[in-house]
């Protein structure tokens, strides 16, 4: 079994949606990442800052799950990332009400030296020019890398967002970030585009529509579970990512063929994040419950057909 390294936020979050809404609450994408890949049973490590107004109970569930926070620094007189944000009526679209970046402003990470030899690293969305001082940290080139981004550092740091590229195997993006990235609007076409940016595998995120995996002319799709209810989106893609990075790190096997399951594992976990707010769900979810909507995702998507 791999080590996972995961380089993200550990923040907080206060979320409104058409379900209810929340005071301060746990959340960030290394808080996501570390809780979904946990459920494999994998040495986590999560790099990130907090202030000292974070508690240390969340530090201490973290660590329950077997998410080691070494790499978390806490910066006493600073005050935790925090971002507000209030969801319309589709889930897919929302209004950023509030973003204090606080102690993240200033974030330079430190890779503890139990994990720079890493052979999974999972670098959450931060600035490129931060995953990229991650790669420097470590001892030998990963097994694996995977990379997170959104349109934000496409608009303000694109020529850092290129250096970081060519240095990483897999990317995760969703539709629109894909599409503005490569200038193209059909997603094979950008998928080819970003290919030759560096990454050998991109996954497409659709939200409630799934996720493409594409690897030099194959391709794979992956639906999303279709849910009665979704009360929090926060936090799916980094738990999305979680699994997915979880799963190639406990099965040590990083073949398009293996990314193919671990594309749906982590669509499945991801399906657990939205049932409640925040990281509530993950917390309390069960290896028992995976394993059964697991079964559900198979029937969902087996089916055979006579070919004439």
């Amino acid at each position: 079994m791999s080590k996972l390294l995961a380089v993200g936020t550990v923040a907080f979050d206060a979320i409104e949606t058409p379900f209810g809404k929340t005071d301060k609450i746990l959340g960030g994408s290394g808080t996501f990442v570390g809780l979904a890949a946990a459920q494999f049973g994998v040495q986590t490590g999560v790099v990130s800052v907090v202030g000292g107004d974070f508690p240390q109970a969340y530090l201490d569930m973290m660590n329950q799950r077997g998410i080691n926070t070494e790499g978390v620094e806490i910066v006493e007189d600073g005050k935790t990332f925090f971002w507000s944000g209030k969801y319309h009526n589709d889930m897919n679209s929302r209004d950023t009400l509030v973003t204090e970046l606080n102690v993240l402003a200033d974030f330079t990470p430190i890779v503890p030296a139990s994990f720079k030899d890493s052979a999974i690293v999972m670098l959450g969305n931060l600035h490129p020019l931060t995953q990229n001082s991650v790669l420097d940290q470590l001892n030998e080139k990963p097994k694996l890398v995977i990379l997170d981004t959104m349109n934000f550092w496409m608009d303000a740091a694109l020529e850092d967002l290129h250096s970081v590229l060519k240095r990483v195997d897999v990317i995760t993006i969703n539709d629109e970030e894909a599409r503005q990235l490569s200038g193209e609007y059909s997603l094979v076409n950008a998928a080819n585009k970003i290919h030759k940016m560096g990454p050998k595998f991109v996954i497409i995120k659709k939200g409630e529509h799934g996720a493409l995996l594409f690897n030099e002319g194959k391709m794979f799709f992956a639906p999303a579970l279709p849910l009665a209810e979704v009360f929090d989106p926060t936090g799916a893609g980094d738990t999305f990512a979680g699994g997915f990075s979880g799963y190639l790190a406990k099965t040590e096997d990083i073949s398009f063929e293996n990314m193919k399951n671990a594309v749906i594992y982590g669509s499945n976990l991801a399906s657990f994040c939205v049932e409640k707010f925040g990281t509530e769900r993950m917390e309390s979810l069960q290896t028992s419950e995976v394993q059964d909507r697991l079964k559900v995702f198979k029937e969902l998507t087996q089916f055979e057909i006579k070919l004439a």
